[in-house]
């Protein structure tokens, strides 16, 4: 097994903010409807950027939600005029946000499982990359006030037999994150991580953890740790892999920590001096035009 930590210093993030933005949010959503063509439409009359529900009724389970394509290729001389079936919405999920995106990873479909403001939320993405067939799950409890996001997945590659095959599931408690950064400076980390997760393959197994403490100036100390060990006949094939490959996963894990800590800082600099009605607007600019809104 190899075992890799690293710990970045992020700006600390208020409870009291995080709720607040978090209720605003689910409350702009809740109080969205469905528009023209399948638009998605806030209260306000705005519409959400490049988001089309394809299937189903507007936030009730089953709604099948997709990426609107850009009118320039809609309008684009040549291109397949589009059949009935899809203009009603109902759209496959293998063609579901098809010209939707050029980007590699786009997501071909979102589908809403739960929507229960009060209790739960939770969807499920499917997305085509590489080849590489992945199903995402996110599901959050008390979205007004979240207190745990959960994650799932599990992908493979048609045709690609075993090896192309993989699952994951993770969560963040956040009662215990909150736990963890209101310690005094001076106490130890929390015993047990309050985010984790695991990824498992047919040769490896891997495990992430995140790890609060506060810091004397007010920011947090998050450590970030990665365990990884082969499986089966395969462990000691994996050592030696591990062996000679320790160094770049060393580097590839700093190197994403420390990449995430400062999108966080740059984040976090631009949205909390926000409450009430300011931080409302800028969640609802974030949503209908997010190339002109900080980024979230």
């Amino acid at each position: 097994m190899a075992r890799f930590t690293h710990t970045v210093t992020v700006t600390a993030l208020g409870r009291s903010w995080f709720e607040e933005a978090a209720g605003a949010l689910v409350d702009l959503l809740d109080a969205s409807r469905e528009g023209p063509d399948g638009s998605v439409v806030l209260a306000d009359g705005r519409t959400v950027d490049g988001l089309r529900l394809l299937k189903g009724r507007h936030l009730r389970p089953g709604a099948r939600y997709g990426e609107a394509p850009p009118p320039q290729a809609e309008e684009s001389a040549g291109e397949a005029p589009v059949e009935p079936a899809q203009a009603a919405g109902e759209v496959p999920v293998e063609h579901a946000g098809a010209g939707a995106s050029d980007s590699p990873g786009a997501p071909q479909a979102v589908v809403l499982r739960t929507w229960r403001p009060s209790h739960s939320v939770e969807v499920e993405s499917l997305v085509e990359e590489d080849g590489v067939s992945l199903k995402v799950g996110l599901r959050l409890s008390e979205p007004r006030r979240p207190r745990a996001v959960e994650l799932s997945l599990a992908g493979h590659k048609p045709g690609g037999g075993s090896l192309y095959r993989f699952s994951g599931r993770g969560k963040a408690d956040l009662a215990a994150w909150w736990s963890a950064v209101d310690r005094l400076p001076a106490a130890p980390p929390a015993a047990r991580a309050p985010v984790s997760g695991r990824a498992v393959h047919r040769l490896a197994k891997a495990r992430l953890t995140l790890t609060p403490r506060p810091a004397e100036d007010g920011s947090w100390r998050i450590t970030v740790g990665l365990s990884v060990r082969g499986r089966w006949l395969l462990r000691p094939v994996g050592a030696v892999v591990l062996f000679f490959a320790r160094g770049a996963m060393e580097r590839g894990l700093r190197e994403a920590a420390e990449t995430a800590a400062g999108e966080w800082n740059a984040a976090l600099a631009e949205l909390t001096p926000l409450h009430g009605e300011a931080l409302r607007a800028e969640l609802a600019d974030a949503l209908t035009d997010p190339d002109g809104a900080a980024a979230l």
